[in-house]
């Protein structure tokens, strides 16, 4: 009698175990055939180096009444910085364009007109970037690599267009802008 009842205890723990896999499989077989379906693509965050560094950029929005003296301070400590520049404010400030390019820093995209590219379609975000590039280009020589989408906002088409013109997306990894004032100009949340 023993062992009948070590069986029917044995089976009912194997049952148990059972329903609560299949249950498990149930809940999250969607989840996995989604990740393993498509692999979500996106920008660089950051970068792995051997050496401690930090890498610091500035968003280009907005005002530029402050640039020449962030230009002195970054140069007074003999450090370079990448500028996201907005095309509408290539327009306004070409000769704050050329002052940052010249100083040795980096001028890089950040979209023409400040859009929603999650709402724009593939062929819109190109335009849009390349009209900022060209704008860019035509005042340091030097075309963009690397985009900052506006606001931080992408998704996979996004991605998938900037990559398509050989241009990286690049996003923050950390933002003061919530704890400390913004000393120049970048009002601008992305």
């Amino acid at each position: 009698m023993k062992i009948i009842l070590l069986r029917r205890k044995l089976l009912a723990v194997l049952a148990c175990a059972l329903a609560a896999a299949a249950m498990f499989y149930v809940v999250n077989y969607p989840e996995a055939v989604s990740a393993a379906a498509s692999k979500r693509q996106l920008p660089i965050y950051c970068v792995q180096r051997d050496q401690k560094m930090v890498s610091i950029s500035f968003d280009a929005a907005w005002g530029n009444e402050d640039t020449q003296q962030l230009i002195d301070i970054l140069g007074q400590y003999q450090i370079k910085a990448t500028f996201f520049v907005v095309g509408e404010w290539v327009d306004k400030y070409p000769e704050s364009v050329k002052a940052l390019h010249d100083a040795g820093h980096e001028i890089m995209n950040h979209s023409n007109t400040h859009a929603h590219y999650n709402s724009l379609s593939t062929d819109e975000i190109i335009a849009d970037v390349n009209a900022c590039n060209d704008k860019i280009e035509a005042i340091t020589g030097v075309r963009p690599t690397l985009i900052r989408c506006p606001y931080g906002e992408y998704d996979d088409h996004v991605i998938a267009a900037i990559r398509s013109i050989g241009m990286e997306p690049i996003q923050w990894d950390v933002d003061d802008s919530q704890t400390a004032s913004r000393p120049w100009g970048a009002r601008d949340s992305g």
